[in-house]
Formats: C-alpha cells, structure tokens, sequence
C-alpha cells in the first residue's frame, strides 16, 4: 500500500527552529525508499506504507530526543498522490 504524507515541523523549545526543521528534513532525505517534496509551507512524503511510517517513527523520535518540545501537524493520505498529480501542478 501506498502513503502520501504531508508533515510541518513547530519546534517550541529555545532552539534556532530554522535549523531544527531543517535537520528533519535533512534525516528524511536519507531514505532512499521515500520520495520528498519540500517547500516553505511543508514536506511531502510518498512512499509504501511500512517504509515512510517506519522512518516516521524514528525521525519523529530523534526530533523529540534532540529538540525537546516539538509539534508535527500531519496528514495521511492513502496512495501516492505525488505520482497521480505531478503532472498536473
């Protein structure tokens, strides 16, 4: 099953918060298995289910580890919306 995925990173901590949203998109960047669309409002994930949750998991986890009080506003989508609609933005 595919996974669309739009996430927005709020550090709420002393943190230079440019620096933390970036170090999160910089980690998810790394999966090689996970397509990333970025942009000033949020980042896009597409992928199969397991492996975009799973690197939800740990990255979410590093971020609370790292910078404390963090919110993350999600939304779920199932299938790949990237490949349905690329062509059409």
């Amino acid at each position: 099953m595919q996974l669309s995925v739009e996430i927005s990173k709020y550090p709420l901590s002393e943190v230079d918060f440019v620096a933390a949203i970036k170090d999160f998109i910089d980690r998810i960047n790394q999966y090689d298995d996970i397509k990333v669309v970025t942009n000033v409002m949020s980042t896009q994930l597409f992928g199969d289910y397991d492996v975009v949750m799973s690197a939800l998991n740990q990255e979410l986890k590093t971020s609370f580890e790292k910078y404390g009080t963090v919110v993350f506003a999600c939304k779920f989508i199932p299938g790949n919306l990237h490949e349905k609609y690329a062509d059409k933005v």
